[in-house]
């Protein structure tokens, strides 16, 4: 049916690629007037083509000249001149859409000429990169080409001050990682001054391994966060009440949802052991849920696989990349858990003071645009959360990889003795062998069994990620083995040594299928690159944790019954089906489950934008903040006079209670009396009391100098929204945590969140109003007045489903490190490239 369809109505991709190609022979019709110009002349283009936007040109319109001109501009600064396909990927970033160029053919090119034409409106371009070795390397490497043509290149990575990020973000094209764009946006709207603000407008983002971003950390929280003291002992009692109980018994494990559920008796074990009569009492909730969290840390977290032990602190490992995520968090109270289990320091919670979601900050943006070498099983994601289209790119040279069925044995001993049998018989021949594994255990695991079979090898996991640059430079070299957790090295190309060509050229062999198709997709991808010849084969058992949570029993009875041992193994395109069924179902559930969060998150997003702009609106007036209070006053007072007479008869009307408030929040006792508003209508009432409020404010203006009174009200409006909104998110989160019980009453909880959140919304913005107006009306002003942060101490925190700081410690030298050892302040960078200089 489908390929009916195709012959009816086309291959889309193909006729966007048809579309293109058209504009790439435009682009080729101006090389050879473009080869002509000298330097001088090509670089007068750029001044050339902003001024014909000024004077109302689109940049569309300037597109096959201005791609043309860093062309040219490429082949003289870079010595590089970009492909057909690379001007075909530029043309699809331009327009939006995310380009799908496999490994090797070039994508940091591509992105040049897009950023150059978008440049010239002079809004401001960001490339966005998944670490800071990637954009530092491109804005060094790419930035020639750009200050060339007479644009300015800035760098935005972590550990810069506040001015350095302003100019950063004031030049033309901007490099930098998604984390530290996205942490800017909060901190800039967390300012007390305009001036401390660092970012422009969002306009234009080009991300670089779009997926990895958008799809695979589409739910990581942005997390700017103050220090909540909480009491340790509750952790440390649920974790040696979880040690006491027996797997049988006393709890569920779910392997498919890593659900883990006391039984009954295990409740009334843990109800004798804290000596309460009901866990599920009201007053138990906080002890529920720290004995949950236990359980989880103890039953489905596993030491070496989902974290590791470093220096007494658990550092996660990032189940996609492999790597360490140092300084992360899981929040809700789970680090601490494991904290506990591994018997280290449990360190304090966190109080959240701003947050957002990777997918929510970059559908900020104007236009966005991605590229990566894996995208089009996502696409449809792509499409319905980001508006993107997903444009396969053909390969400038044709792929000639060998990928092979998978082979599947009965247990995984049988499947690893195979994939050390398969790397030594390539080892001998010279031929180069990548191994990839899904954690990093199992890593540690055939580096073991490779020591015993005396096969020498390299180790690219979350362990030693510090070398990841000279294993990845080695890997492709005659005779080299290396094994490496998913992903790892991204961004990267494995470059051929001498002779492997003939050998083969790289052999890539998977020992798991991951979740996702698109990450096994990443590790085939590192053989075959440029025309290059490779092989890539994947290794599995019926004791892989995909099989086993998607319906391996009947094949594994099947091969029982068939008597097939260890050593045989099944290779069936049948068997690699129904794997890949089984990612496409987990791919499914990922994908509801990425857009379930977003419609939570939507929620508070309208919020935030609420607050932040009306927060802007104070920072950025002078004259104004006058006006906006009197109306947060009218507001708080309408309110009383409306509560106080909602009776029909005027009788039950409680006139004192009106003044009472009005005495307590907004003017002095002799200011207004009963007498005063008795007998009148509720709208005269709020006249006569507005008319008092505004006589008190020209008072108090009186007593100070205007300029001294509209900081006064500034550090009044920002403390008060500041205070609110922070306790806002936390109630929010806490309202989250529970929503989904309200399926239990046949309610949509997506529903009931929406509406409860609204109604905590409106509460806080009354909140805000009697705040303010109580403190401008009633407060003491002082001539040393100060716009002060609620929260001090802070922290930049990530984490999806887990909280944490990327943030890097200040570096004090204590010993002797050599010029080209990594640098021990933790950037990843030689010690010469860094703080070594």
């Amino acid at each position: 049916m489908v390929k009916l369809l195709k012959k009816i109505f086309g291959d889309g991709n193909q006729r966007q690629l048809n579309r293109i190609q058209k504009t790439v022979d435009e682009i080729d019709a101006l090389e050879e007037k473009y080869e002509k110009f000298s330097d001088t002349e090509l670089q007068q283009m750029t001044e050339q083509f902003k001024e014909r936007y000024a004077n109302g040109e689109s940049i569309d319109d300037m597109l096959v000249e201005a791609f043309a001109v860093v062309r040219e501009a490429s082949k003289r600064v870079l010595n590089m001149r970009p492909f057909a396909v690379q001007l075909v990927g530029g043309t699809v970033l331009h327009e939006g859409n995310i380009a799908e160029m496999k490994t090797g053919e070039g994508k940091t090119l591509s992105s040049t000429m897009p950023a150059y034409l978008n440049a010239l409106t002079g809004k401001g371009v960001h490339i966005i990169t998944v670490n800071e070795y990637l954009a530092d390397r491109d804005a060094t490497e790419m930035g020639k080409l750009f200050e060339f043509l007479g644009l300015t290149v800035g760098l935005n990575i972590s550990g810069k001050s506040k001015e350095e990020k302003k100019e950063a973000y004031e030049c033309d094209i901007t490099y930098g990682t998604n984390n530290e764009f996205g942490f800017d946006y909060l901190r800039d709207n967390m300012v007390l001054y305009k001036e401390q603000m660092v970012q422009r407008d969002l306009n234009f983002a080009i991300i670089d391994e779009v997926d990895s971003i958008l799809i695979d950390e589409a739910r990581t929280p942005l997390i700017i966060s103050g220090s909540a003291q909480k009491s340790v002992n509750l952790y440390q009692q649920a974790n040696t009440f979880v040690s006491t109980l027996d797997r049988e018994t006393d709890f569920t494990y779910d392997e498919k949802t890593k659900g883990v559920q006391l039984t009954e008796e295990g409740i009334n074990k843990a109800e004798k052991f804290f000596g309460i009569e009901n866990l599920f009492d009201l007053s138990n909730v906080s002890l529920t849920h720290h004995i949950n969290q236990a359980l989880k840390a103890h039953v489905s977290m596993h030491r070496d696989m989902d974290y590791v032990i470093e220096e007494g602190e658990v550092v996660i490992v990032d189940q996609f990349t492999g790597r360490l995520m140092k300084g992360r968090r899981y929040s809700d109270g789970l680090h601490q858990a494991i904290e506990a289990k591994e018997k280290l320091q449990i360190q304090n919670e966190s109080m959240t003071l701003a947050s957002i979601t990777f997918q929510n900050f970059f559908r900020m943006y104007n236009k966005l645009a991605g590229m990566t070498g894996t995208a089009k099983t996502e696409e449809e994601e792509f499409r319905n959360i980001y508006n993107m289209d997903v444009i396969a790119i053909p390969t400038n040279r044709e792929i000639v990889r060998d990928d092979r069925a998978d082979m599947i044995y009965k247990s995984m001993e049988g499947k690893f003795q195979a994939v050390v049998q398969e790397i030594r018989d390539r080892h001998e021949t010279g031929q180069p062998v990548l191994v990839g594994t899904v954690a990093v255990e199992t890593s540690e695991l055939i580096s073991n069994l490779l020591k015993k079979a005396r096969i020498k090898h390299d180790v690219l996991n979350a362990k030693n990620h510090y070398r990841e640059a000279e294993i990845i430079e080695n890997a492709g070299q005659k005779g080299s083995v290396t094994i490496a957790t998913n992903m790892a090295g991204r961004g990267t190309d494995i470059k051929l040594g001498e002779g492997v060509t003939d050998l083969g050229g790289l052999a890539v062999i998977g020992t798991e299928r991951h979740e996702s198709r698109r990450i096994d997709n990443q590790l085939r991808g590192r053989a075959g690159r440029q025309g290059d010849p490779g092989m890539s084969q994947f290794y599995l058992s019926m004791e892989d944790e995909l099989m086993r949570r998607f319906g391996s029993d009947n094949l594994k009875t099947m091969m029982e019954r068939l008597g097939m041992d260890d050593s045989q193994p099944i290779e069936s395109k049948m068997v690699s089906r129904a794997v890949e069924s089984a990612q496409k179902r987990v791919e499914g559930n990922n994908f509801d489950a990425r857009k379930t969060v977003l419609s939570y998150d939507d929620v508070l997003r309208e919020q935030r934008e609420i607050i932040y702009k009306q927060r802007f609106e104070v920072i950025d007036s002078d004259e104004n903040v006058r006006d906006i209070i009197e109306q947060m006053i009218t507001s708080t007072v309408e309110r009383v006079v409306s509560t106080h007479t909602q009776d029909d008869d005027e009788d039950n009307w409680d006139i004192e209670a009106i003044v009472k408030y009005v005495h307590g929040n907004l003017l002095d006792a002799e200011d207004i009396t009963i007498a005063d508003i008795k007998g009148k209508d509720p709208s005269e009432m709020k006249e006569i009391i507005m008319d008092k409020v505004r006589n008190r404010y020209d008072e108090k203006e009186e007593e100070l100098s205007p300029e001294q009174m509209r900081e006064f009200e500034k550090v009044i409006l920002l403390r008060t929204v500041d205070t609110k909104w922070m306790d806002h998110i936390d109630q929010m989160d806490q309202l989250r945590q529970g929503i989904h019980l309200r399926a239990y009453g046949q309610n949509d909880p997506l529903r009931e969140y929406q509406l409860e959140g609204f109604n905590m919304f409106e509460a806080m913005i009354e909140s805000i109003e009697e705040e303010t107006a109580k403190y401008i009306m009633k407060a003491q002003i002082r001539s040393n007045l100060q716009r002060e942060a609620v929260v001090k101490d802070t922290k930049a925190v990530s984490g999806g489903g887990e909280e944490g700081a990327k943030v890097r410690k200040p570096y004090v030298r204590k010993e002797n490190v050599g010029r080209n050892d990594p640098c021990p302040c933790g950037s990843g960078k030689k010690y010469k490239h860094c703080h070594g200089k």
